[in-house]
């Protein structure tokens, strides 16, 4: 009796399950990153702060914080009569460490 072995193609799941974690892993950062922005927003009426949001882009698997605020800018950068008092840079650029448990979690974690 001939011996015979069965080879089975599982490239497309295993990239979809990648894919959705990698997913699940940038949702996680983009809601982090946006509550440290929050959390470093100057407060005045409250506006540009509850502005701040996120967005996931899977086709550069990437997250943006962000706000669609018109003075964020000079409240980011600073202006020639207003220091600069940064929320968006800081809240993603300080935390490298604890975006990259969150990314490690999330392709740990089962499906």
């Amino acid at each position: 009796m001939p011996n015979s072995v069965e080879i089975t193609d599982n490239t497309e799941e295993v990239k979809a399950e990648l894919l959705e974690k990698i997913e699940r892993g940038l949702i996680a950062c983009g809601l982090t990153a946006e509550g440290h922005a929050k959390s470093l927003c100057p407060v005045d009426t409250g506006r540009l702060r509850n502005s701040i949001t996120n967005q996931v882009d899977m086709s550069e698997q990437a997250v943006y914080i962000g706000t669609n605020v018109e003075y964020a800018p000079y409240v980011e950068l600073g202006t020639s009569r207003m220091p600069a008092r940064p929320f968006l840079r800081p809240a993603a650029h300080d935390h490298g460490p604890e975006y990259q448990e969150l990314l490690r979690q999330a392709m740990e974690a089962g499906s």
